[in-house]
């Protein structure tokens, strides 16, 4: 623990200086041209005190608590009203948001965080992994970055490492580090529960490749083939009852749950959705490999 506590508290310092540097640059968020990314989408509750609050697409994802709520992922820099709204419209108060998660760092799903951690005083938990790329604003991303920050940069205020568990009024998230989509991709692992029974959740960050390139070929991340390796094998053997995504297409959101739906946690309890989702994944690996040494 106090190898840990040093550990955050120098990379805190090393990490600000890059936040400096990043804040001095114009952003620049990169077109959006795909409309459901920006479309809004009803919030509504998933299971127990589990809410969706994001776009048609972009998943967020409220947990409420009496001591303050825990807000995943923020969707573009757009998203902003909506989750402000959507939080609104269920009732809670967005000024009663304390803790802020993200799954990866990409400007779609963080794109808001630093404007929302502002708004609210929340505290930014992050896998130390992707901390740097959260500060400089995207630009040391392996594939999208090089060209300036293309989302505002955000400190975090804790670093996360795989097991590590998150905890609030009463609540408790273990983050799982998958790595490979990012170098900090991380899924998380909790318990809800309703009227009825107890929900174990997992919200995955699916390990979609997004290079082009041979992977041997990714300068900026030696080790992506081996990450993505690892993450598949980790994700297979996860535990759940109810599994949802980074993005609501990735999970089949809108044929599992429609506007003005009732409430309906089974709709999601879906292991032979997820087996499915990881095996299409693991083909794609495995013939990105075979492609490579051919």
């Amino acid at each position: 623990m106090l190898y840990r506590s040093f550990q955050n508290i120098i990379l805190a310092v090393l990490l600000s200086s890059i936040t400096l540097s990043a804040t001095a640059q114009k952003v620049k968020e990169p077109a959006i041209t795909k409309p459901e990314w920006t479309q809004p989408y009803q919030p509504f509750r998933i299971a127990g005190n589990l809410y969706y609050v994001g776009t048609y697409d972009l998943a967020c994802y409220l947990i409420t608590t009496p001591k303050g709520h825990i807000l995943i992922n923020t969707g573009t820099a757009a998203s902003l009203t909506q989750i402000m709204d959507n939080v609104k419209t269920l009732g809670f108060r967005f000024s009663d948001i304390k803790i802020l998660l993200n799954t990866q760092a990409h400007f779609d799903h963080l794109g808001a965080m630093a404007a929302i951690k502002k708004k609210t005083g929340a505290k930014l938990m992050a896998d130390e992994k992707d901390a740097g790329v959260m500060m400089d604003g995207g630009n040391s991303d392996y594939e999208l970055g090089g060209k300036g920050s293309y989302f505002e940069p955000v400190q975090p205020n804790r670093l996360l490492h795989n097991g590590d568990t998150i905890r609030l009024g009463g609540m408790q998230l273990v983050m799982l580090h998958h790595p490979g989509h990012t170098k900090g991709s991380c899924s998380f692992l909790f318990t809800v529960k309703d009227e009825q029974r107890t929900y174990k959740v997992l919200i995955a960050n699916m390990p979609t490749i997004i290079t082009d390139k041979a992977f041997a070929k990714v300068n900026r991340y030696p080790g992506i083939a081996g990450d993505y390796a690892y993450t598949l094998k980790a994700m297979k053997n996860i535990s759940f009852d109810i599994w949802l995504a980074s993005h609501a297409s990735q999970f089949n959101l809108h044929s599992k749950h429609h506007p003005g739906d009732a409430y309906n946690p089974a709709a999601f309890i879906d292991q032979a959705g997820y087996d499915e989702a990881i095996s299409d994944l693991q083909k794609a690996y495995d013939e990105k490999m075979a492609k490579a040494h051919q």
